[in-house]
């Protein structure tokens, strides 16, 4: 039998808020119970309604008393999208689960997270919807997570359906997970995208859409990056190949910045739940080292809310420096980075962060692959990847059609290649060397810590070229290059077609 809904009213949520603390500021609701299977098999529902107001706290949990004997936990949910004044952020709220083994921040207890891409989810011990995590419905405490993004003047109502069925559960499958390794060249340079959505978040591409339009853009690998979930990592085996290298990650997706974790251990989830403030980030970063990820700040002049990196860059391996379409958020991406790279020769640091560019597609007509990084790897492998990407071996181009090959040699032989370091006296001359195809009409421009000493004619139509410039180690510390379109041909006077890493100079 079906029994009647039940209602729980949380619209004065602060005389029931028992405060959370070692997160982000977080709130837990009453709590809202079932009966047990003793009463019947069929489902039985409760519907929760509240109202949040304006200045909410980042994550409020609704504890659910779940009994023994359920098969199924199923939740739907609406909000009102109420108007407001122009300039004045409406109404946006994240929802996730966690199971019995509770909330506290590392997600040992973490079941999933769609956060707004969709309005119901379920989990079972042998499904789940797409971002969550199938597994054993065990008795116990569970906790519906809701993450008010932004609150309208007016505050945000809510209401929450939950359903349990009970029965007999299915079984867990065993999860399978892509290989590490697929047929390489040896040591070439391999194309990859790290930053990238599917269904499994927010995305509406397909696995098997993202696979198939990986392979066609060219590329040797991806990164699989959705919002705050690993829940698809157990499904990326059956598409990839010897063509294909598949990492698995995740974007870590906060309230002060988005950071992707790069080529993880399978299974890794990686906590979203703090702000800068609270001092968090150092221990997740070293969890993503630990697991044998890269720590990749993610579009970090991004405009959207929540999107702008404030957590410093002093755990990053890398930094994503193009994100999609070229845009201004781009080139203060750029320009920051540039500084950070001046900052580290002024300083005679050894260490740098390397730049490194992806598409963050989504859907149609994302296009994937735009923008790609090239690495130079020892093999098309995992580990492989993430040395040449750590070692700045790369550069980012906008599609496949573009190739760069930039080198600086000395007089007696010297030779050094991207992310490198040629080692010359002070002032010996050195020789720059830039081969660019598949970029007509562009121009070159070199860059120093002194900022653009070299820029080029336009290529021709062909889009092939070499331009070379000559200099010192005293009067350019590194040199890196940019290939950038006519004005009127990109969507933002001299987009960029490709940059590199930087050659450094001098001993």
């Amino acid at each position: 039998m079906c029994e009647d809904d039940h209602e729980n009213d949380h619209a004065g949520i602060g005389r029931r808020a028992v405060f959370v603390t070692g997160a982000a500021a977080a709130l837990t609701l009453s709590t809202v119970s079932f009966a047990s299977a003793a009463g019947g098999t069929g489902p039985r529902t409760r519907t929760v309604r509240g109202t949040l107001p304006p200045g909410s706290p980042d994550f409020v949990y609704v504890p659910v008393e779940v009994p023994r004997g359920v098969r199924e936990i199923h939740v739907a949910y609406t909000y009102d999208r109420p108007t407001v004044p122009a300039g004045t952020q409406g109404n946006a709220l994240d929802i996730g689960l966690f199971d019995e083994r509770g909330t506290d921040l590392g997600g040992r207890g973490f079941r999933g997270w769609s956060g707004g891409a969709r309005t119901e989810f379920f989990v079972r011990a042998d499904d789940a919807t797409p971002g969550y995590v199938p597994g054993p419905v065990r008795a116990g405490t569970w906790h519906i997570a809701l993450g008010p993004y932004t609150v309208a003047p007016q505050g945000l109502s809510y209401e929450i359906t939950i359903t349990l069925t009970y029965g007999e559960q299915g079984e867990t499958p065993r999860p399978v997970y892509p290989p590490e390794r697929a047929s390489g060249r040896g040591r070439a340079w391999y194309r990859g995208d790290c930053h990238l959505h599917s269904e499994y978040s927010d995305g509406r591409y397909t696995l098997a859409e993202i696979a198939r339009l990986a392979r066609a853009a060219g590329l040797d690998f991806i990164n699989s990056s959705e919002h705050n979930t690993h829940s698809a990592h157990a499904h990326w085996a059956g598409l990839a190949g010897d063509d294909l290298l598949i990492l698995l990650g995740e974007e870590v997706t906060t309230r002060n910045g988005h950071v992707v974790a790069l080529g993880t251990d399978p299974g890794t989830f990686v906590d979203w739940r703090y702000r800068a403030r609270d001092n968090r980030f150092g221990r997740f970063a070293r969890q993503i080292r630990r697991a044998g990820g890269l720590v990749v700040p993610a579009h970090p002049h991004a405009t959207c809310i929540g999107c702008n990196w404030k957590f410093g860059f002093g755990e990053a391996d890398a930094v994503e420096v193009w994100n999609g379409a070229y845009t201004p958020d781009d080139e203060v991406a750029l320009a920051d980075w540039d500084g950070m790279l001046v900052a580290s020769v002024r300083d005679g640091r050894r260490d740098w962060i390397p730049a490194m560019g992806s598409s963050d597609s989504h859907r149609s007509p994302d296009v994937i692959g735009r923008p790609q990084t090239v690495v130079l790897a020892d093999d098309l492998t995992r580990e492989a990847i993430q040395e040449g990407i750590r070692a700045g071996r790369s550069y980012v181009a906008e599609s496949s059609r573009v190739s760069l090959s930039l080198t600086a040699s000395g007089g007696r032989g010297e030779h050094a290649g991207i992310g490198e370091r040629l080692r010359v006296d002070a002032d010996t001359p050195v020789t720059v060397r830039l081969e660019v195809t598949g970029a007509p009409r562009c121009t070159v421009r070199l860059v120093t810590d002194q900022g653009v000493l070299f820029t080029s004619d336009p290529l021709p139509v062909s889009g092939a070229g070499t331009v070379q410039w000559r200099t010192t180690a005293s009067y350019a510390a590194y040199v890196r290059a940019e290939v950038r379109h006519e004005a009127a041909a990109g969507p933002l006077p001299g987009a960029l077609a490709a940059f590199t890493n930087p050659v450094f100079l001098g001993s």
